[in-house]
């Protein structure tokens, strides 16, 4: 019975028995083979699948290892582990330099089981000594681009690499298409250093720059930030930063020099290991900022960094990051990017950021796509505090740099700076903005500002636009068209309820008036700047103030010197108490007429006919004062208006014109642009006042209405 026992054993052990001797004899086989043997059908083989020279020049070998990762049975089988040293990949003809990579050595494991599927799974690559040399000429052509042999039929064999490592090294980058020129160097830290470490360190630094950069408030804004952990805090605190690397060089002409860290092991296959990445870059004057990891780099799927970015104006970021900011002061940001490349489109996210541009406060979170027509920007923003002033530049009313800078001196008064529309068809953009606390000056008192931009194909629409006004309220639309040249723009504007003891706080007088302003305006216009725009203008502008006061002082703070001189003549140096003014302009090609323009005081009722033309910003006005019984002889003479905004020309008229300016109103040509301001004609809040503007337009109405009986 035991030598049945014993033949089966051996009848079972011996194909296990000649299996392992098998094994072993091929083992012992390959690692004595001189794989340098095979250098040239590998150089070859490889050479065709790029589509340029590949050669291994030094040393290419073979020995057998178990691999640690393994478990179980699978622990005690050896794997082959290959090392090929002294590697070059030829660059094409047209490039500046021979080579587009070399490596001391390259070294890596094959699963052998694996390859019994015709499946070639590496675990990881580890590159000693890269040097590398990526190149784009002015015509577009990329030395990374790779000439790889079309086949019809699929291969057989499939490759798996999970992760790359790399050692000291050095990436020359030269992209004459871009004007961009770096050098960047990388070096072995003595120790790895932790995630929380390096954050708090860039924290610190990126407070600094804010600083330097935009002044003390930015670095107060700076630390109203919230450091909350957020999901990629957690996956990054499982890597640590081994590797330093510095770069300097150009971009765009503007010199470049950058340092940071990085990890030693790129896992292209595990999402969960993210490769750390920390960054201090300055192009020009813009300095940026960055800390966080790259998770899932084969597709580069997610993308979690801490951000800071500061600079003398955001447009400068346009050629770095391709998209389209507008004019700013100084600025100073911090905010969390990520992002998801992909494809077919790419998506960035800044999100819970803060951002201190001139002395202006602003939060919010925005979102960049690509993969459509054009790239699109949506998002909110959040003013806790706005400076009227630093809104300038977007308006083209000076500030920042823009593409044609103002001429040193100049007779015009209206800004002739012109708007960045080049860059408008670049990029699509959905934004909402609210600003609830606006600082300004003494003759703007804007109080707050909410609106809905939206950039589509060049054209800039703000709609809805309101403004919170001396006490009241500014709505409307705007629309700047740049997809044409001249832009053609269009303004929808209604103003209703403005104090008037709130247009000046300054001005003592006003504390005691109850009056308010009303008016529409609807302009159509084409140009480039808010000169050429209102030079071109055509439609309507009405304008009523009801039971207010106005003085010299109150013109000359809000800048109106023609009415500043008007008033002096008429009336001295005094407040005037003023029971209405209503004026209707109706506007042709930036030449506004006078269709009705009458003040009504307690001494004189004054009309004035003429025009403005904007175009040139010359004054053709005639004033003329009707006086009230005798309290007031001085304002029996009329009055002209000459010259320009900047310069006006006021004098005194003969006596004829006082009789045709009498005639007019008696006659009541005015009798229908009264009718329409009454529309106008709003109850003042809570005062109770009469409205004197209601009873001057009904008998401005008056004679014609006798006249159709």
């Amino acid at each position: 019975m035991r030598r049945r026992y014993k033949l089966l054993a051996w009848v079972i052990g011996l194909p296990v028995t000649l299996l392992i001797v098998l094994v072993s004899a091929l083992v012992i086989t390959l690692s004595l083979f001189d794989w340098n043997r095979l250098k040239p059908t590998i150089d070859a083989k490889a050479s065709t699948a790029i589509g340029r020279p590949f050669a291994i020049n030094g040393d290419l070998g073979m020995e057998w290892k178990r691999d640690p990762q393994s478990q179980g049975w699978h622990a005690w089988l050896p794997w082959p582990h290959i090392v090929a040293h002294d590697i070059s990949v030829a660059n094409p003809a047209w490039t500046k330099q021979p080579q587009f990579a070399h490596l001391d050595a390259v070294r890596f494991s094959l699963s052998p089981l694996d390859l019994l599927w015709h499946h070639v799974r590496i675990p990881s690559l580890q590159l000693v000594n890269p040097s590398v040399d990526l190149e784009r000429d002015a015509q577009g052509r990329a030395n990374w681009t790779f000439n790889l042999p079309q086949s019809q039929t699929p291969s057989a064999w499939t490759v798996d690499l999970g992760a790359i490592g790399f050692g000291a090294g050095q990436v020359v980058f030269d992209d004459a298409a871009g004007h961009v020129q770096i050098t960047a160097y990388i070096q072995p830290l003595q120790q790895a250093v932790p995630y929380d470490q390096i954050v708090a360190q860039a924290t610190a630094d990126a407070r600094t720059q804010a600083v330097n950069s935009a002044g003390r408030g930015a670095g107060k804004t700076m630390d109203k930030d919230n450091d909350q952990d957020k999901p990629g805090d957690a996956a990054a605190r499982k890597s640590s930063y081994q590797f330093a690397w510095s770069a300097q060089g150009s971009y765009q002409g503007a010199p470049l020099e950058g340092s940071g860290k990085t990890g030693a092991v790129l896992a292209l296959q595990q999402s969960g290991q993210p490769f750390p990445l920390q960054a201090k870059l300055r192009i020009g004057d813009t300095h940026i900022a960055l800390v966080g990891t790259l998770i899932d780099p084969l597709h580069l799927g997610a993308l979690d960094l801490r951000l800071w970015l500061a600079g003398s104006s955001m447009a400068k970021l346009y050629p770095i990051l391709g998209v389209t900011l507008p004019d700013t002061p100084p600025y100073a940001t911090r905010g969390r990017l990520t992002a998801t490349l992909a494809r077919s489109g790419n998506r960035f996210g800044y999100h819970d950021f803060r951002a201190h541009v001139g002395a202006s406060d602003i939060a919010g979170d925005v979102d960049y796509v690509t993969g459509g027509v054009r790239p699109k920007l949506s998002g909110k923003l959040q003013a806790a505090q706005l400076r009227f002033a630093d809104l300038a530049p977007l308006v083209g009313g000076g500030g920042s740099s823009t593409t044609t800078p103002p001429p040193a001196a100049s007779d015009r008064v209206l800004p002739t700076q012109s708007f960045r529309t080049d860059r408008w068809k670049a990029m699509d953009a959905d934004v909402t903005f609210a600003a609830a606390r606006i600082e300004h000056g003494p003759s703007l008192p804007i109080q707050s500002l909410s609106t809905h931009l939206v950039m589509d194909g060049g054209t800039l629409t703000l709609d809805p636009l309101h403004f919170g006004v001396a006490g009241g309220q500014v709505n409307g639309m705007v629309r700047l068209d740049g997809s044409t040249a001249p832009m053609r723009g269009r303004l929808k504007l209604g103003v209703r309820g403005l104090r008037i003891e709130q247009l000046s706080q300054g001005f003592a007088s006003m504390h005691t008036s109850l009056g308010e302003i009303n008016g529409d305006a609807e302009l159509d216009a084409r140009g480039n700047s808010v000169a050429t725009l209102l030079g071109t203008a055509s439609g309507e502008l009405k304008l009523l103030m009801d039971n207010g006061a106005i003085s010299r002082n109150l013109l000359e703070m809000a800048g109106l010197n023609v009415g500043n001189i008007v008033l002096g003549k008429l009336f001295g140096d005094k407040t005037v108490k003023i029971d209405c003014a209503a004026s209707d302009f109706v506007a042709e090609d930036g030449l506004f007429s006078t269709r009705l323009f009458v003040v009504d005081t307690q001494d004189a009722l004054i009309d004035v006919k003429g025009t403005v033309n904007f175009a040139n910003e010359k004054l053709d006005l005639d004033v003329v004062p009707h006086t009230k019984g005798f309290r007031l002889f001085t304002l029996r003479s009329p009055l002209y208006v000459h010259g320009t905004l900047k310069q006006p020309d006021v004098g005194v008229h003969a006596g004829p014109l006082l009789a045709r300016g009498a005639g007019a109103l008696a006659l009541g040509v005015v009798a229908a642009p009264a009718a329409a301001l009454l529309a106008l004609v709003a109850p003042s809040h809570d005062t109770g006042n009469t409205h004197t503007c209601t009873a001057v337009l009904q008998q401005l109405r008056a004679p014609a209405a006798k006249a159709q009986r």
